[in-house]
């Protein structure tokens, strides 16, 4: 079944699911797909392919750099030849990048791609509990870091003895060994199956499931939602807000526009007021962020001039209707509301321009197929909610997770955890999460994994937390909380509670609400009830 494996290192061949747990893969819907050769590095197609038809096109820019194709190719072949020849890296070796969206990261990401190895690629945000959990758990011993995130991976080295080697740019460390490298490199001969990519990704079991993904699968992204959905041009200059360290973002801020022989504007921060000056001031073309970044840009776009911009995508979390319908008001631009996860590497069901259909997800993109199926896995008529399936030219494959496995892809298809109904004409209707995921602002958050270090607060006997409805966030992470003396509540204790999970957690992931309550909802078993204070959430939000 396997392609001959170009990896030394076969740590994570070894650890993929067995092959009869995958879902049905296809590659014979569309053209492209079926030409895919069984030897190849996405980083040689996304740089090297460009830079020899482009070398002069700007590649990647941000405020304080401007790339070319033949900068950004050599900036990579540098970046690989030091880790080969400096610092030992073989082919398949797990490798952790540690940076905010910028040139560097992605040249890193690039580089860890084209000479063999697996890119493991983290929010800054991140804190030394969570980095030390996906480093054991993808056996990493070579980190590439930006020098202002150096304090948390320091802490991180010395929690975890497996993260052996940091190197970090910024300071000069790297640029040194870059200057002293070599300006060329030839793209390891890897398979069209060999992993190239581990992303994490929060789930309701309180720790992230490390996904595995292909070359093939970073150009089969690019060959579904970027040749078929987003249908970028040369001339086109993207932006967005999601992490490169997402899938959403290594999509639309980096493979898309690379594919297309285009150009990426990366920002370290988009707030509103940084995102539509860059939108002005650089004239781009494709924006790319979450529902809650459009509804916060909806205050300010008055007066703004936007006319270069010619798409907008979003993902990450529910778009509601009148979000869609305020945007087009306000700019002309249907947004294009894509499904996706970090599963299956990116969007599966979507439409643009005139498909598109306000208040639907969206149809299956092309090389998909998407059923709404019930709990036995039978297809629903039309109309009826239930199961998303879909299956397609890409698929989940946890990292040694052979229980989650089994329960996202069943009978070949994968389960995305998601409640959806979907009409005659095969548009497809978000109704809920099937599942306890928290979607905040476009982050998934577990819940679980709050409650773990909520408890390690020295006042708190038990907690609970969950996704509560939010106008502005679409939800926010809210704490119930009952504390070992009773007397100790009130808005001190709050804050103690939010600056101990922010000094632990990823800052987003903090309860931005905590209710101190005497008792949990618990059922016979004693089982926690989480479903009890979302009902009552959700009712409080109903009634105003």
């Amino acid at each position: 079944m396997f392609e001959r494996s170009a990896h030394v290192d076969s740590f994570a061949r070894d650890h993929l699911p067995p092959a009869e747990q995958w879902a049905k893969m296809s590659y014979d819907s569309l053209p492209e797909l079926r030409a895919y050769p069984r030897r190849m590095n996405c980083a040689a197609l996304l740089v090297d392919k460009q830079a020899a038809k482009y070398p002069d096109r700007p590649a990647v820019l941000s405020p304080v750099e401007r790339w070319s194709y033949r900068d950004l190719q050599e900036r990579v072949d540098r970046i690989a030849n030091v880790l080969v020849k400096d610092l030992g890296l073989v082919a398949g070796q797990r490798v952790l990048l540690r940076g905010f969206n910028g040139p560097m990261l992605v040249a890193c990401w690039m580089a860890v791609a084209k000479a063999g190895g697996v890119v493991v690629a983290t929010m800054s945000m991140l804190r030394w509990r969570e980095l030390t959990y996906m480093i054991d758990k993808a056996d990493i011993d070579l980190a590439l870091c930006d020098i202002r995130l150096k304090d948390e991976l320091e802490e991180t080295a010395q929690r975890s003895p497996r993260l052996k080697r940091r190197i970090y740019w910024g300071n000069g460390e790297l640029e040194g060994l870059m200057a002293k490298a070599a300006p060329d490199f030839a793209a390891v001969d890897t398979a069209w199956d060999d992993v190239v990519l581990i992303a994490f990704t929060s789930g309701t079991t309180g720790n992230p499931k490390a996904t595995m993904h292909f070359h093939r699968d970073v150009m089969a992204m690019c060959d579904t939602v970027a040749r078929y959905v987003v249908k970028p041009k040369a001339e086109d200059i993207f932006i967005g807000t999601p992490p490169v360290a997402f899938t959403f973002g290594l999509g639309v801020q980096v493979a898309f526009p690379l594919w297309a022989g285009a150009a990426t504007y990366l920002l370290e921060q988009g707030n509103p007021e940084i995102l539509l000056k860059n939108i002005e001031d650089q004239k781009i073309t494709v924006l790319a962020t979450a529902p809650t970044m459009f509804r916060a840009l909806l205050g300010q776009v008055k007066g703004r001039d936007l006319g270069s911009l010619k798409k907008c995508i979003s993902a990450g979390e529910y778009l509601p209707l009148a979000t869609w319908k305020a945007w087009h008001e306000a700019t002309g631009i249907k947004i294009i509301d894509g499904l996706g996860s970090t599963e299956m590497i990116h969007i599966f069901i979507a439409t643009e321009g005139d498909d598109i259909r306000p208040g639907a997800t969206g149809k299956a993109i092309p090389g998909y197929e998407a059923e709404v199926h019930d709990e036995q896995g039978r297809p629903c008529p039309p109309g009826t909610v239930g199961r998303l399936a879909v299956r397609g030219p890409t698929g989940c494959r946890y990292l040694d997770n052979p229980e989650r496995q089994k329960t996202y892809v069943q009978n070949g298809w994968n389960y995305t955890g998601d409640a959806y109904r979907r009409d005659a004409d095969g548009y497809y209707w978000y109704e809920a999460r099937a599942d306890d995921m928290i979607i905040s602002a476009g982050y998934n958050i577990s819940g679980p994994e709050i409650e773990t270090v909520i408890l390690e607060h020295p006042k708190v006997q038990e907690c609970a937390v969950i996704g509560a409805p939010d106008e502005g966030r679409g939800m926010i992470v809210k704490a119930f909380v009952v504390l070992k003396d009773k007397a100790d509540a009130g808005e001190a204790m709050v804050k103690s509670i939010q600056d101990h999970v922010k000094a632990q957690l990823a800052p987003y992931k903090y309860p931005r609400a905590i209710a101190f309550v005497d008792a949990l909802p618990k059922g016979n078993t004693g089982k926690l009830q989480r479903f009890v204070l979302r009902d009552q959430e959700t009712a409080k939000a109903k009634s105003g």
